[in-house]
């Protein structure tokens, strides 16, 4: 197998973080996994389109659906944190801006996502 480092990174040992593959693949999955799921939702949507709060709350209670709204949500913060994170590592230069955007990404989804699952547990059980 070739080597694709330039020499100036062969002479100072520099290489693959190790990690690109796998972001790149995590990406792809939740991409294809929201294909189904936003299409399901936007059915389920356009179907409760001039229903009551009542009837609305009665579908959202429903597993398949307040699972559907789930995870599409923590799919989507998940896609999301990982797209922002290679646009903090590309154009972020200063070492502790970029740790500190990196961590503000990280608490910004999963702020949202608990809150956004919270609700719809809530609106589900009927609290």
């Amino acid at each position: 197998m070739s080597d694709m480092r330039t020499p100036l990174n062969k002479v100072r040992g520099l290489g693959s973080a190790k990690d690109g593959t796998g972001h790149f693949w995590r990406i792809r999955l939740t991409s294809i996994a929201l294909i189904p799921l936003s299409l399901f939702l936007l059915g389920w949507i356009l179907s409760v389109g001039g229903a009551s709060y009542g009837e609305v709350r009665a579908a959202l209670a429903q597993p398949l659906i307040a699972l559907a709204a789930s995870l599409f949500i923590l799919i989507s913060l998940d896609h999301m944190r990982l797209g922002m994170q290679i646009i903090i590592e590309d154009y972020i230069h200063g070492e502790g801006a970029k740790v500190t955007l990196l961590m503000l990404n990280i608490f910004f989804a999963v702020a949202v996502g608990a809150a956004s699952v919270f609700s719809i547990l809530k609106i589900a059980f009927g609290g």
